[in-house]
């Protein structure tokens, strides 16, 4: 007796150290991710500026075009709409060279090689200008032989050099901030899915400690009905050791309540954040690997966007990070589920009894009528027998014949009618009450298994986690009673729930 509370000690100090240590990792991977998935986006957007940048030189060698060509459409036809054209062109360049100016003033090279390019297109645009002032003053044949010269085409090709500098050094970027962005988010993914893991891994822990402290608890309650009621020390012991099995329940629950969830809602917001990012990424791959595709017209609705076509290593890619992202979603929505049903077993464990008399067969006709429309969908009759009245928690009550007799409905058998009989009967201050059907059965080898917490027996056709039978049989306990099952497979199930006719209302857990 006396090791007891040191092994307790240890016990304690062990969670302790293990929640502080899934603390840290959990906190160190939400703030990597975090910082991976700023880091993508800003990689993203320097590659759409590049993008700009490359758009902007088009643009303003488009226009020296259009100048050009409206300046030699004049000199041929002296037609007032091509002098018309060439101006509006020119005017567009000054405010195109600007744009370029500010897109690129952190980057020297590109600021140099327009340096070098405003004046010679400043230049040429005055000789195009000077060529459709010399038609207007009818020297036409000295503005021909001026737009025969060498020099034009030198100044013209002079131009392009310096564009086609300035886009091979934007490619050059384009290319360095699009590696960079799909290494971070593949980074952020691979984060991501060991976060994920680690959450479901440090749950998992948790799971088997709760099932670890609620065994426990069986087995102090089995010793404590076999041990001499007169051996106040047994006893004492004892409920000692049931006390500890139920503050352990509640420190977990606080665990999985307050320091599980918060990681757990981070990875979700996070893995939210890389679902948007990975359509701008793979959109902008696609854009640049079909330079001369014609994109899809734009569209304010979102169920109408298209995805990006792909080819390809890009394809493979992004059908892997599909694949990573759902993996992760899924994993985070099996966890929760886990977590809001240890909550959900934690709180009613807390929750205090109190006795009223019962009048059980209004009561079962009540349940039966709030599941009328799920027993005609499955083609069932609940029969309800005469029942014994008693005196217990009523909710808990409620609770209890609520959840075998959904069970019951949930697991009747395929195109056969479903019969349900509720029957009880009075023996030596007891009340006993079955709950049999004629469903698909319980392996006699399973019989334990369905009441433990997070255990299911046959196929796993039904939606469930695992905690009713387990939540069941404990407040079945907490009020003085016992419950069994009888069955085979394929020969239905027989649920039987003993419960004292009288229950004085002592809450187990607050005997000292």
């Amino acid at each position: 007796m006396a090791a007891s509370p040191a092994r307790s000690s240890r016990h304690a100090l062990g969670q302790i150290i293990l929640l502080t240590a899934g603390l840290v990792v959990l906190t160190l991977i939400s703030a990597t991710s975090v910082y991976l998935v700023n880091k993508a986006r800003e990689d993203a957007q320097w590659a759409l500026h590049s993008m700009e940048v490359e758009n902007e030189i088009s643009l303003a060698q488009l226009q020296m075009r259009r100048a050009e060509s409206a300046q030699r459409g004049f000199l041929l036809t002296q037609r007032p709409e091509f002098g018309n054209a060439f101006e509006e062109a020119a005017s567009q360049i000054p405010p195109s060279f600007g744009r370029l100016k500010a897109l690129t003033i952190d980057n020297p090279y590109q600021q140099q090689r327009l340096k070098q390019m405003i004046p010679q297109t400043d230049q040429r645009i005055e000789q195009l200008r000077h060529g459709i002032e010399l038609v207007q003053a009818n020297r036409l044949t000295e503005a021909t032989e001026i737009a025969r010269q060498e020099a034009g085409r030198d100044a013209m090709g002079q131009i392009r050099n310096l564009a086609s500098e300035m886009r091979a050094e934007e490619d050059r970027l384009f290319a360095a901030r699009a590696a960079s962005a799909d290494t971070s988010q593949s980074i952020s993914a691979s984060i991501t899915s060991i976060g994920s893991g680690l959450v479901v891994v440090f749950a998992g822990l948790s799971i088997f400690l709760v099932r670890r402290s609620s065994r426990a608890r069986d087995v102090a309650e089995a010793q404590l009905r076999d041990n001499n009621l007169n051996l106040e020390s047994t006893v004492q012991e004892r409920t000692a050791d049931l006390r500890e099995a139920n503050d352990e329940i509640q420190r977990f629950a606080y665990i999985v309540s307050h320091d599980l969830r918060s990681p757990l809602v981070n990875i979700m917001g996070f893995t939210s954040e890389l679902e948007e990012l990975r359509g701008d990424i793979f959109k902008r791959i696609a854009t640049l690997s079909r330079p001369d595709e014609i994109p899809p017209p734009a569209t304010e609705d979102p169920a109408a966007i298209v995805e990006p076509v792909l080819d390809g290593p890009d394809k493979q890619l992004s059908q892997d990070f599909t694949e990573a992202l759902g993996f992760i979603k899924s994993s985070i929505a099996k966890m929760d589920r886990l977590i809001s049903a240890i909550l959900s077993l934690t709180r009613e464990g807390r929750r205090e009894f109190h006795p009223a008399s019962i009048a059980m067969r209004d009561l079962m006709e009540n349940i039966a009528s709030t599941m009328a429309h799920q027993a005609a969908e499955a083609g069932a009759e609940i029969r309800i027998e005469p029942l014994p009245d008693i005196v217990s928690d009523r909710l808990a009550i409620e609770q209890i014949f609520s959840n075998l007799v959904d069970n019951a409905l949930k697991y009747l058998k395929s195109n056969v009618p479903g019969s349900i009989a509720i029957r009880g009967r009075r023996k030596l201050g007891f009340a006993i009450f079955e709950i049999a059907d004629n469903g698909r059965g319980i392996d006699p080898k399973d019989h334990q298994r369905i009441f433990d917490l997070f255990r299911r027996a046959g196929p796993q056709d039904r939606p469930g986690q695992g905690i009713g039978l387990a939540h069941t049989r404990a407040l079945v306990r907490r009020l003085g009673g016992t419950m069994s099952v009888s069955s085979e497979l394929n020969t239905g199930s027989t649920f039987t729930v003993t419960l004292p006719a009288a229950w004085i209302g002592i809450n187990r857990d607050k005997q000292s």
